[in-house]
């Protein structure tokens, strides 16, 4: 009976039917680039075009900010007048006005028929999200990235994977990557992603997350930002940044999206389409626990010294805990708890946000890395390896814990003393980590031309020294003033 049960689910589990799907059209590619190999290839004259392959267009401002400075080192590597960029966008309004000069195309929720079409109309694919190959959010995601590039590699295209981090994957995945990435570049932001990836037979090389280039807005427009909500210019702030770690994976679940319209049930946990989040009472009583530990330990900071806490969110999503985790505070301590989020707040004013914070507790890795370059001591509460893996390389192993710590009020209550007591030491700490990262982009920079050459040697690529400072965008003041203090 068991194998008979294993069979169905096997057969009703819609990731590897889409799995299959993929791997479907990228034979059909294969084939008809056989058969057709010289429609839409490079020549000497014409821009490059390269099609990106990420999660832009959810107002998720760690994908939004990879995006924009990986379009800034591609423009500065390859030269703007020679390079022609499309975006995938999951909602064109979320991402209005946002990387200028780069044609952007709606992501649709079955993906596979629009993958084969847009491919093939460019000259390679450049998979851009940060967690580009991991089961930890959803199987389509990553599937919808491995698909893009298998793509690229049946028709013999540039095929890289740009800043990717890799961790553990369903076996459905862990097969279609093997398969789809077989002749790709995986240029992979910290060692243990690469293991992941070499593994499956994956060519790597050790790069870095592009976010590390980024300028926010002007200090005025964070400070501007935080007096609104009612700060006086003077008290530390603290800015917390929950998330719901437990809702993930998203799955597909057409039981579920018939039930949602006939019945309004399963609206909490509907993510979009027919995918839906992970959700029961076991779940939402690990979230309780989760908030309840952010809540006391703020509970405790705020009886022990004057701060001014505030609740970010880095992605539309994170609104329901930024504001589940303001509420307790309020109830415990009579106070208001601004909430900022990024459905309101563009990704530049956000970060300026985060740069004028005294200390940082987040959940959302690139809450962390961005606030970085503005020297903010910060702390991480993570659900896997990406803040552990950053945390760790930048020397930090003491300032960071799980999601479900059994003693999560007071570790994090540790963490922001030790943030707020010794925050100028650790800002150097933090600053002196800083151009490690940015050689790291600069290799990756060389790593990625070096790719263009082997597939299109015949692209006349700008002169430059083979060095990782000339491969790098222009740095903005904030960077270059770290890296000239650090040099």
């Amino acid at each position: 009976m068991s194998r008979l049960t294993d069979a169905a689910r096997r057969f009703f589990d819609a990731d590897r039917a889409l799995q299959t799907t993929m791997a479907g059209c990228i034979e059909t590619l294969r084939w008809q680039y056989a058969v057709q190999p010289d429609r839409e290839v490079y020549r000497p004259g014409e821009p490059l075009k390269l099609f990106l392959a990420g999660y832009t267009g959810t107002r998720n401002t760690g994908a939004d900010v990879r995006v924009e400075e990986m379009i800034r080192q591609l423009r500065h590597l390859v030269g703007d007048a020679q390079l022609e960029l499309t975006l995938i966008t999951n909602d064109w309004a979320l991402s209005r006005g946002y990387f200028p000069g780069v044609r952007q195309v709606p992501l649709p929720a079955f993906f596979p028929p629009f993958l084969l079409k847009e491919c093939p109309r460019h000259h390679g694919v450049v998979a851009c999200e940060g967690s580009m190959f991991k089961s930890k959010f959803a199987d389509a995601l990553s599937t919808m990235m491995a698909g893009a590039l298998g793509m690229a590699n049946a028709e013999n295209k540039l095929s890289v994977g740009y800043g990717a981090e890799a961790g553990a994957m369903s076996e459905g995945l862990e097969r279609f990557c093997e398969s789809a990435l077989r002749r790709s570049l995986v240029l992979c932001r910290n060692t243990p992603s690469r293991h992941v990836l070499e593994r499956l037979g994956v060519r790597t090389t050790l790069g870095t997350d592009t976010a590390w280039t980024f300028e926010p807005a002007p200090e005025s427009v964070g400070r501007a930002a935080l007096e609104a909500c009612g700060w006086d210019g003077v008290t530390p702030v603290v800015a917390l940044c929950p998330i719901n770690p437990f809702w993930w994976p998203v799955t597909p679940s057409v039981t579920k999206a018939l039930a949602k319209g006939l019945t309004d049930e399963f609206v909490h946990e509907h993510y979009r389409s027919i995918y839906f989040h992970s959700w029961d009472d076991a779940r939402q009583a690990k979230l309780d626990a989760y908030l309840d530990g952010w809540a006391e330990a703020v509970v405790a900071l705020h009886g022990e010294r004057k701060v001014f806490p505030i609740c970010v969110g880095m992605e539309r999503l994170d609104r329901e805990a930024c504001e589940a985790l303001a509420t307790r505070i309020e109830a415990r301590t009579g106070i208001d708890v601004p909430v900022l989020v990024s459905d309101e707040y563009d990704m530049f004013e956000l970060v300026s946000i985060l740069h004028r914070c005294r200390a940082l507790v987040s959940s959302r890795y690139h809450a962390i890395v961005t606030s970085m370059p503005g020297r903010v001591p910060s702390a991480g509460v993570t659900m896997d390896e990406r803040i552990r893996n950053l945390m760790n390389d930048r020397g930090h192993a003491g300032l960071f814990t799980e999601v479900d710590d059994p003693e999560l009020s007071d570790t994090i209550l540790t963490m922001l003393r030790r943030l707020l007591d010794d925050g100028d030491a650790i800002a150097d700490e933090i600053a002196r980590a800083i151009p490690t990262q940015l050689q790291l982009m600069g290799q990756m920079g060389i790593d990625f031309m070096d790719e263009v050459a082997r597939v299109y040697p015949e692209l006349p690529a700008p002169e430059r020294p083979r060095t990782w400072e000339a491969h790098l965008p222009p740095l903005r003041p904030l960077v270059t003033a770290i890296c000239e203090a650090h040099a």
